[in-house]
């Protein structure tokens, strides 16, 4: 078995501890959902602290056995897929989801921290990452811009994902600073103009591209 699913269960179990160590200390209770401004508006049980490390838990594993296997699960058999890159970029993933899982069980045993101001940064991060992986992504059905035309023409779907290399880091360090200097529904905004930039440009390339080649 690769060794790389032993240190993806370990970060997915990371924050169970955390959130066994943050129990004792919980009210009874706790923040469970939260507005745009990143305040409290939910409540449950202290024992809801165990629901979330639950849930990122087993979507970390998940979506790391299938960047692992895509090759075998790929309905297109796509030869050039790089086996090392998809389980590197699933054991990114992985990493993030437990990064992710930690700031949130933090938010919620501190109110009176804004919970975007410790979400957003990490999820321009994750976005920064991914744009670093986007040109290694060779036609797949699972991870990249999959689209109609990318699917199709390969040429197509390496020219998208090469755009998306140079913007994706760009934009996500854009979203990590703009997430630290603004606050309440500012930060949102301006998070979300960003997350449609840099999802609209590499599409927008790939249709005004394969609208050529008609």
């Amino acid at each position: 078995m690769n060794k790389r699913i032993f240190v993806v269960i370990g970060l997915a179990i990371i924050p169970f501890a955390y959130a066994y160590y943050l129990y004792p200390s919980l009210p009874y209770k706790i923040p469970i959902h939260f507005n745009l401004e990143g305040k409290a508006d939910g409540w449950g049980s202290k024992e809801s602290i165990y629901l979330l490390p639950s849930i990122m838990g087993f979507v970390s594993i998940f979506v790391y056995l299938l960047m692992a296997n895509i090759k075998k699960l790929d309905p297109k058999r796509y030869e050039n897929a790089d086996d090392k890159v998809y389980a590197q970029f699933g054991l990114f993933t992985s990493a993030f989801l437990s990064c992710l899982s930690m700031a949130i069980l933090y938010g919620t045993a501190h109110s009176g921290i804004p919970i975007n101001k410790l979400i957003f940064p990490l999820l321009g991060f994750a976005f920064a990452g991914m744009g670093i992986y986007m040109p290694k992504l060779k036609q797949n059905y699972y991870a990249g811009f999959k689209l109609p035309w990318t699917l199709e023409n390969e040429e197509n779907w390496n020219a998208t994902h090469r755009l998306a290399g140079k913007i994706w880091p760009v934009g996500g360090l854009l979203q990590m600073v703009s997430a630290l200097l603004l606050n309440g529904q500012a930060a949102f905004i301006v998070f979300m103009s960003i997350t449609a930039v840099m999802v609209l440009i590499p599409v927008g390339f790939s249709y005004r591209m394969f609208k050529r080649g008609q």
